[in-house]
């Protein structure tokens, strides 16, 4: 049998918990980056894309995808920049897998390895969001440069 003292202090910490997130989330979706801010790395990197839907996800979860790119080393060249951030799931970071969760969905395994997990809060501003899109696109820019899988890509679509 739990005592009193210690079923009221359960309560009211869940209470304060579950208030503490409500808030969180309100702040986090309306000042964190909205679809167009999303779609703009979408719009600025050729053959990117957003892995999960635009609408029903968590407000502070970005998941990028990127054709070409190895997820490891665009997370050198972004932490070198100061930017945290990771490849897959957080359950799985440190891992050199791709992401358990993108391989069930569908996503191949070479796609799966290029993915970019950004987790954002309140405390981020427009300025450190359009800095994030610049030194992603030029990483990935630099990084296709050095890839023979898209160096023959582009030779193959010139055609």
């Amino acid at each position: 049998t739990a005592s009193l003292p210690d079923v009221i202090f359960m309560i009211l910490f869940f209470f304060m918990v579950s208030t503490t997130m409500r808030e969180q989330e309100v702040l986090v979706r309306y000042k964190l980056p909205n679809a167009s801010e999303i779609q703009k790395l979408e719009n600025e990197i050729e053959h990117c894309w957003l892995n999960g839907d635009r609408i029903k996800r968590l407000p502070n979860n970005v998941h990028f995808g990127f054709e070409f790119v190895e997820g490891e080393s665009l997370l050198i060249k972004l932490d070198m920049a100061g930017i945290c951030a990771s490849s897959g799931s957080a359950c799985t970071s440190g891992s050199l897998d791709p992401s358990h969760v993108l391989l069930a969905i569908g996503l191949p395994h070479e796609r799966a390895h290029g993915s970019l997990r950004l987790t954002l809060s309140e405390e981020i501003t427009k300025e450190d969001v359009d800095y994030t899109v610049s030194v992603i696109k030029e990483t990935v820019e630099y990084m296709r440069n050095m890839s023979p899988l898209y160096e023959d890509f582009i030779k193959k679509n010139k055609k």
